[in-house]
């Protein structure tokens, strides 16, 4: 029962984290540009972690290090630039919608490469989130007619890469522990992410604009909250939950990302709004498995 209840926990604490990390992005590139953005983000999570914990490094073996390394650019590295480049032309609520779409390639991924058992409530929940999501999206172009939806394939692409993130961890990491997983991962990426900063044209007297310096401080938010503590409590929600369910985080903090959405001036309609509920009864589903 006490492993029911903190899965919960996670999903809830996760949907808040990830749910304002888009409104983030979106405040970060008012004075940084996406390739800035992103390997900020990446800088400020390993710093994090690895001057916390960096002896968990020494107790990965080599066969590990194998695994972390294709979760850590699939998982973190690549998703950090292009919901970065995405948010140049998309809201930030859409793109959260879209990125909605992971339980799905999640399930289909890990039945198909990974053989991974799911229960057919587990489809039917996936199945019927997919379609709030659908309508989610639907509603979005109708009011949003002059967003370059070419950048909604960015985030496509991270759904995937998400999905089958998700998938390797179950089945490849599944043993190690939240934060040495994480500490992996970001120690394996900071080194590319501090040269891709370096060439990023960045200038030390950008540093007098206040732009630049507010969108460095939510950056810097964004990196420790939804970057460096949410990968931990991401981790350990895959341990003690199925990959579907613990994907299923990109339904719930769809909620959190549209209310901040609106904060911000975005356009939100009632036939988002009850998408949204067709959304939360997908999660419902997708965190049961039938008894057999």
């Amino acid at each position: 029962m006490e492993r029911i209840n903190n899965k919960w926990v996670f999903l809830a604490l996760l949907s808040l984290i990830w749910g304002s990390s888009f409104i983030l992005i979106k405040k970060g590139l008012v004075g940084l540009s996406p390739l800035q953005l992103g390997s900020l983000r990446i800088i400020f999570s390993s710093l994090f972690l690895l001057l916390i914990y960096w002896k968990r490094v020494y107790t990965i073996n080599f066969f590990e290090w194998k695994w972390i390394f294709i979760s850590a650019f699939i998982g973190s590295f690549f998703p950090a630039f292009l919901f970065a480049f995405a948010e140049t032309e998309i809201d930030s609520s859409v793109a959260s919608v879209l990125n909605s779409i992971v339980p799905l390639n999640t399930l289909i991924i890990g039945v198909l490469i990974f053989n991974i058992k799911s229960s057919a409530k587990q489809f039917m929940g996936v199945f019927i989130g997919f379609i709030g999501a659908t309508l989610l999206i639907i509603s979005g172009i109708n009011i949003n007619p002059d967003q370059n939806y070419q950048y909604a394939g960015l985030v496509i692409i991270c759904s995937f890469l998400y999905a089958l993130n998700v998938n390797i961890i179950k089945k490849y990491l599944q043993h190690m522990s939240a934060v040495t997983l994480a500490v992996g991962h970001f120690s394996v990426i900071f080194a590319p992410a501090i040269l891709i900063f370096y060439f990023s044209e960045f200038r030390i007297t950008s540093l007098h604009s206040a732009e630049v310096q507010l969108s460095i401080f939510y950056v810097l938010i964004l990196a420790l909250f939804a970057t460096a503590i949410a990968k931990v409590l991401f981790n350990k929600l895959i341990q003690i939950s199925s990959p579907v369910f613990a994907s299923s985080v990109t339904y719930s903090m769809l909620i959190v990302s549209i209310l901040w959405g609106i904060v911000d001036g975005e356009k939100f309609s009632i036939y988002q709004l009850l998408s949204t509920l067709v959304i939360v009864l997908g999660i419902l589903l997708t965190s049961k498995k039938s008894r057999s």
